[in-house]
Formats: C-alpha cells, sequence, structure tokens
C-alpha cells in the first residue's frame, strides 16, 4: 500500500491532469509537469505501480487504476474547494489561488473539507471554471472546445479557463473575460496572427497561447 505523502499525491494529480487535458501521459511529460527528474519520476511511477494505483497499457504510457483515479480526484476535490474558499471568503485573486491551494491541499482534512463545503453552499465549480468533484459518485472533467476553434461570428460562452499561467489568468481577467461571460468572436487575422474577440463594447487581439487557455462552447452568432 502506497503511503499519501504530498509527493504521491501531486504525482496522482498531475496524471490525472493530463489524461483528461488529452495530453501523453509518459514519464518524460509527467517531470515536466512537475518539474522534476526523470529519475524522480521512474522511482514515484514504480511505487504507485506496486501500490496499484497506476498502470502501464504499454511501454510508454501510464494510466490511473480505478483506485489511483478516486485518490486523485480526492485530491482534486480538496485543491478546487480550497481555491473557492480562498477566492469568495478571503477575496484573494483568482490568478493568485492556485498557488496558495497547492500548499493547503495535503494539510486539509475530510472534517475541514466537509465544513467549507458546506459553509460555500456545496459549489459546484471553482473560479476557474473547473467541475469540483463530489465526496462520491461519478465526476465529468469535460473541457470542451478552446477559444481557437471557434469559428469566426460566433458566440462564445466561456466556462472554464485554464490556470496553468497565472499571468496569462491575470490578463485574461483585466480584459473581462471569466467563466459565464458571452464574447464574440470577430475575425482570425491569417498566418497565424491573433484572434479578434469583442467583449462588451471593447474589442480584443488574442494570440494562440491565451486563446487555446479558454474553454467553452460556441453558437452561431
Amino acid at each position: 500500500m502506497v503511503t499519501m505523502s504530498r509527493a504521491t499525491e501531486d504525482y496522482l494529480k498531475a496524471i490525472y491532469h493530463l489524461a483528461h487535458r488529452g495530453e501523453p501521459v509518459t514519464t518524460g511529460q509527467l517531470a515536466n509537469e512537475l518539474g522534476v527528474s526523470a529519475p524522480s519520476v521512474s522511482a514515484m511511477v514504480k511505487r504507485l505501480e506496486d501500490g496499484s494505483l497506476l498502470t502501464r497499457p504499454d511501454s510508454r504510457t501510464l494510466q490511473l487504476t480505478a483506485s489511483g483515479e478516486r485518490a486523485a480526484l480526492r485530491v482534486v476535490r480538496r485543491h478546487r474547494l480550497l481555491e473557492t474558499f480562498l477566492a469568495r471568503v478571503l477575496d484573494v485573486p483568482w490568478d493568485e489561488v492556485h498557488a496558495e491551494a497547492e500548499l493547503l491541499e495535503h494539510a486539509l482534512s475530510d472534517r475541514l473539507e466537509e465544513r467549507i463545503d458546506a459553509a460555500l453552499g456545496h459549489p459546484t465549480h471553482d473560479p476557474h471554471g473547473d467541475p469540483i468533484p463530489p465526496r462520491d459518485g461519478p465526476h465529468e472533467e469535460g473541457w470542451g472546445e478552446p477559444l481557437d476553434a471557434a469559428p469566426a461570428g460566433s458566440r462564445f460562452h466561456v466556462d472554464r479557463v485554464s490556470d496553468r499561467d497565472s499571468a496569462a489568468l491575470r490578463y485574461l481577467g483585466e480584459l473581462g473575460i471569466y467563466p459565464g461571460v458571452v464574447l464574440t468572436v470577430e475575425e482570425q487575422a491569417p498566418f497565424g496572427g491573433p484572434r479578434w474577440v469583442r467583449v462588451g463594447e471593447a474589442r480584443h487581439a488574442l494570440g494562440p497561447a491565451l486563446t487555446r487557455l479558454v474553454h467553452g462552447h460556441a453558437e452561431p452568432g
């Protein structure tokens, strides 16, 4: 049985995020995600395999077992509840809550987790639009389509904004691009140029590095 240390939880959560973002889950990709060395990843992967939390469908790919997925979801739930608590109760900016929750999630007891959940009114999504896994039962992680795939002339409903880049989050927030906002996709500049969108009365040019962070669903304008 694997001890649920901070490092173990970080690995399980990272594997979960890579898999549900549709990215390859390999030892190299995991090392990049966590900012650690390849030998460190190999050692932890062996521990997770021995603990029946991780399996290898082939020689390169890593995949959480059912037990590993449940363990990862417990960490994800605590993290997203903490982000919501920090944003709603302490008014921490949405581009800062991720880093703070990373520090707190490993120390949160089950009892305090449930008290936070109840005090917040059992929220279903965190400040970035990420769905909060329930304590028990099924969970859907769907990302929707990225903004850079929405056709020109469509109205785009923002559902989620990736929290991987705090500086990008801060900038998108300054432009008024949050979950729940509906913007208009006006045009795509040719030759890899920016995508022009309208948020209210303001018109903004967003490059691919930003449009790939914004997810939701489009409908005809």
